[in-house]
């Protein structure tokens, strides 16, 4: 059985055109994303995606490690919300959304079956594609 991780972040910024968060496989090891949930901090609609971006960020400032939720060793998935380089716009997304501005609006994207991979050295970005609200998010995802 694969171990199974959780972490909850508040986003970096609502800055249109820019990743709010992302989440890091390791250098030698895939992940799978099962669940990804995003929700506004403030009422400003909000426009956002998740995708793969074309190119991962560099140098993230203070990434963080995934929690274990069924015992499983240190996990090698992290996030991020700042970089000394950016990751950069998904060619396409996975899952777009159009939120009304309510603070507290949001939605939980799951990714049935093995989930989404996530190769060694590669990322997955909750994306700005509109001047939004700061967002409160979660991922989940097995190693």
């Amino acid at each position: 059985m694969a171990s199974r991780y959780e972490l909850g972040i508040t986003g970096g910024v609502g800055t249109s055109g820019v990743a709010s968060a992302e989440l890091r496989a390791g250098s030698a090891d895939a992940i799978r994303l099962k669940e990804v949930g995003v929700f506004l901090n403030a009422a400003t609609a909000s426009t956002l995606g998740v995708g793969k971006p074309a190119a991962i960020g560099v140098t993230p400032t203070s990434p963080i490690l995934g929690q274990t939720s069924n015992g499983g060793a240190a996990a090698v998935g992290a996030t991020a919300i700042a970089w000394g380089t950016p990751p950069t716009i998904p060619t396409q997304f996975y899952r777009r959304i159009g939120l009304p501005a309510a603070i507290g609006n949001g939605i939980i994207w799951t990714f049935q079956g093995d989930g989404l991979l996530i190769p060694a050295s590669g990322s997955i970005v909750v994306w700005n594609l509109a001047s939004n609200s700061v967002v409160t998010c979660y991922f989940v995802w097995e190693e």
